[in-house]
């Protein structure tokens, strides 16, 4: 400046940028969440945990939270365990909510009982298996939030049902404007199915009226089959009224994949003098199961150990005998992943009995040249879900739950993304699904071909939130793309 020497301009300048280096050195580090995967580090603006708080004074909080978020342009996106991978509990720099509430009321005289939406399922079974009942429907580990599990609609693997939301009787639900709604087949229809596997689009769930089943003892039956044979006598199996829960494997050696197949199914046992022993006092294998399981981890022996242990050495040496609520009563820790270079990856395909050996055939042809390594199938009945707007079971479908353990690196993510694509094409052509919750490697025309209403659904979502206020990942990433391919009215 004119008249300032070099010295006097120094002192000034630095005078100048005081303030700005000492706010820098004092702001407080930014909120990341992430889920299951830990690919999906997201800057949230807000996170609520909600643990303790009485039901009217958290609703009260909830409607000046979407108040707040509402007048300051933020999104609202609410979750439990944040175990799926779609982006669907994650919205970035929005207001995150994690429900973790415990409240059960059984009513054994409905066979209902009524459940928070936060309540974790190895809460429900705490609550129901001294009474001697059992949840009818939840997903496979004990985890989850209730909410959750119908937010995703995930299944479980008892038989004869479809996904949980078939269980689910009514539900209370806070729309974007704060107004509490009551939603089942005879009221709010329309907003029951698109709520059902909905992804939290559509409002708060807040609380369930569920079914529940009698709590039994049961017993497994094992049988190792050519894997072309394993549809038919899968479904064979769950035509008979005395399966009760049923599930398959399949080899995945290498130079035998896919060949060979497990059947498990339980049926009623004996109840002892004594009763029925608690869901949490069944035998444990420690961290043995674990360690086998992650011993297939490039390790071709690891694979033939594990496939030889649970289909010839474990039906030998163990009875198996377990309470319904014992076999569901598993946390998500027993196969946890504890390599960090490393991270684990879920697909789910959903392919009718007429077309699962085709499906086997595709598998084999996509899966071994992936980069990854591929650990698990387990195989499920779903019975046909009429219910729900974003179906996956039109028909009775043979579920295919897999698990890929994934190095964090960039080509093996690009290698990931390109298995995906391939196996929904497959899956597409068969007629089949896939689930959503997992990583959003899907392209657009995919969605659009698997999951014929989405595009309804977009239309509703936009009329009942026309703010918006109420999003996530899956909704910013995959479904406002389907507008640009012309898939939204």
């Amino acid at each position: 400046m004119p008249g300032m020497t070099r010295r006097q301009a120094v002192v000034m300048l630095s005078a100048l940028a005081l303030p700005v280096s000492t706010k820098a050195l004092t702001a407080q580090p930014r909120l990341v969440m992430n889920d299951a995967s830990g690919l999906n580090p997201t800057p949230v603006f807000r996170h609520w945990h909600v643990q303790a708080d009485p039901e009217k004074q958290v609703i009260e909080q909830l409607r000046r939270e979407l108040k707040a978020a509402a007048g300051e342009g933020r999104p609202v996106c609410v979750g439990a365990a944040r175990h799926s991978m779609g982006g669907q509990a994650l919205v970035r720099n929005g207001h995150a909510i994690t429900l973790d509430l415990n409240q059960v009321e059984p009513d054994r005289a409905r066979k209902r009982y009524r459940v928070h939406a936060g309540t974790r399922w190895h809460q429900v079974i705490a609550q129901l298996d001294p009474l001697g009942y059992s949840p009818a429907v939840m997903q496979s580990n004990h985890d989850f939030g209730v909410g959750a599990t119908f937010a995703v609609n995930a299944h479980g693997w008892p038989t004869p049902f479809g996904p949980f939301g078939s269980t689910v009787r009514s539900l209370r639900m806070m729309l974007a404007d704060g107004d509490i709604v009551t939603c089942s087949r005879q009221e709010n229809p329309v907003l029951f199915a698109d709520a059902m596997g909905g992804y939290g689009l559509f409002g708060i769930l807040l609380d369930l009226e569920v079914e529940m089943v009698e709590n039994l003892l049961l017993e497994p039956r094992y049988e190792v089959m050519p894997a072309e044979v394993f549809a038919e006598r899968f479904m064979a199996a769950t035509r008979q009224p005395d399966v009760r829960m049923i599930y398959g494997r399949l080899n995945v050696q290498r130079d035998s994949f896919f060949q060979e197949a497990l059947l498990v199914t339980y049926r009623p046992a004996p109840v002892p003098a004594t009763g029925l022993p608690p869901a949490s006092a069944q035998p444990g294998t420690g961290d043995l199961a674990r360690r086998i399981y992650r011993a297939q981890i490039e390790r071709e022996w690891g694979k033939s150990f594990r496939w030889w242990m649970e289909g010839r050495v474990a039906p030998a040496l163990l009875s198996g005998t377990a309470t319904r609520n014992a076999l569901m009563n598993e946390p998500v820790a027993v196969l946890r992943n504890r390599d960090g270079r490393r991270t684990d990856i879920l697909h789910e395909y959903f392919v009718s009995p007429e077309q699962f050996n085709a499906f086997l055939e595709g598998c084999r042809m996509i899966i071994p040249k992936a980069r990854a390594e591929f650990l698990n199938v387990t195989l499920r009945h779903v019975r046909q879900d009429q219910d729900s707007t974003l179906t996956y079971a039109r028909t009775d479908r043979i579920a295919a739950v897999m698990s890929f353990s994934q190095r964090i690196e960039p080509r093996f993510e690009a290698d990931m993304m390109a298995t995906t694509e391939a196996m929904i094409d497959r899956v597409a052509d068969l007629g089949g699904s896939f689930y959503l919750p997992y990583r959003l490697h899907a392209r657009p025309e995919q969605l659009r071909r698997v999951y014929p209403a989405l595009p309804a659904f977009v239309a509703r979502k936009r009329a009942a939130d026309p703010g918006l206020l109420f999003r996530n990942t899956m909704w910013d990433q995959a479904f406002t793309s389907l507008g640009a391919a012309g898939l939204t009215p």
